[in-house]
Parts: structure tokens; C-alpha cells; sequence
């Protein structure tokens, strides 16, 4: 599909979304939590209760809080390329997630368009935008990266 600035304006979550979507049970370990991110290549995931509801989200941002605040940390190289490499994983508690996960879940549903997404991104300062069904069960998630890449092929369609 080539993208015209009519329908890149009028691009929805749905449309854009990348799923299914990654989550965290509230009950998991930290240790368990931070292994799961690490393993998908992500920076950060819904937490769900056990109704699969988004009670929550969970990201690096989290893990470097803690860090800072005393946690355990170690840089074992100079240069690292990711928040994970500053990290010693075995060292993290075995603190369920649901005690240091963030509350403040910005999230939308499928029919919100582009412009709106990226307004929730930038008012938050943060990277991704959760899509949840009218139950709160997260079905997508909406990325920088993934609304970058809608603007580009619109930028290749002129």
C-alpha cells in the first residue's frame, strides 16, 4: 500500500500496531520479568493481571529506577549498547513485578488515528502506546518507530 497524506493522517492504531503483544504477569519475578524483555528485544511490556486486564507497564526505565535508587548494578563494560548491559540480572530482587512496575499506562484504542498517537508519545515522552480492547486487554502495541516508518513510506509515495 503506498501512502498518501489523506490516508497517512487517517491511519489508525489498528493499522499500524504490531501483534500480539508481549505482557507480563503482575505475579512474575523481576528477574523473570527483565529475562522475558531481554529475550523479545524489547524495552518495555503491558502487565497484566491474571484476567488479563493492563494493570501496568514494565520497562527498562523501570529497571534503571531501581538501579539508581540503590539496587544492585554493574557496568561490567565501558561501552554498552543497551540499558540491559548496565544491568547485572542476577542481582535484581525476586520482587513480584506488580511492585515496581509503572501505574500510569498511556494506551489507546484500535480506532485512534496517527496524529493522535504521536501527541500521546510526545505529551508522555514516552516510545510506544499500548492498544487495549474495552476490557483493558492489550491486543497491539503502537511504537516511535512504527509511526516513523508510516511518515517514511508517504515520504517515498511523493
Amino acid at each position: 500500500m503506498v501512502a498518501t497524506e489523506q490516508n497517512l493522517m487517517t491511519l489508525t492504531a489498528a493499522d499500524l500496531m504490531k501483534h500480539p503483544v508481549v505482557t507480563i504477569p503482575e505475579d512474575m519475578s523481576l528477574h523473570g520479568a527483565a529475562s522475558l524483555l531481554q529475550k523479545e528485544g524489547i524495552s518495555g511490556a503491558p502487565v497484566v493481571n491474571g484476567e488479563g486486564r493492563c494493570v501496568g507497564v514494565l520497562s527498562t526505565t523501570d529497571f534503571m529506577k531501581w538501579a539508581e535508587a540503590g539496587g544492585s548494578h554493574s557496568m561490567t563494560r565501558p561501552e554498552y549498547c543497551s540499558e540491559w548491559q548496565v544491568i547485572d540480572l542476577e542481582m535484581l530482587p525476586r520482587d513480584e513485578v506488580r511492585h515496581h512496575m509503572s501505574i500510569d499506562v498511556v494506551s489507546c484504542n484500535m480506532k485512534e488515528p496517527l496524529p493522535h498517537l504521536a501527541r500521546l508519545m510526545l505529551d508522555a515522552h514516552i516510545h510506544r502506546v499500548f492498544v487495549l480492547d474495552c476490557y483493558r486487554h492489550p491486543v497491539g502495541v503502537v511504537s516511535s518507530t512504527d509511526i516513523l516508518a508510516a511518515v517514511a513510506q508517504f515520504d517515498g509515495a511523493v
